[in-house]
């Protein structure tokens, strides 16, 4: 058995609802609890992103890389774009 997933009530502007409407006439959304949803995820992905880039961020900060490191990586990084077919 499937148990109900839980609602949110929550006000938004005119303009927003409207927005959302145009968004589920033209086929981009079903619904207006999709464009919610959709949101949400987006927001709450955002933030993980966010806290990741932080994280990585502090590790760099305390253990910063050796020359070797950031040399090896230049190497790298320009064997890639060399591999590029433009």
């Amino acid at each position: 058995m499937l148990s109900a997933m839980p609602q949110l009530v929550t006000r938004v502007d005119h303009e927003l609802v409207a927005a959302a409407d145009r968004l589920v006439e033209g086929g981009v959304l079903a619904s207006r609890s999709e464009a919610v949803r959709l949101g949400l995820e987006q927001l709450v992905d955002r933030a993980r992103r966010a806290e990741i880039a932080a994280a990585i961020l502090d590790g760099y900060r305390r253990v910063p890389p050796s020359d070797d490191e950031l040399r090896r990586a230049d190497d790298g990084l320009r064997a890639l774009l060399a591999e590029e077919p433009w």
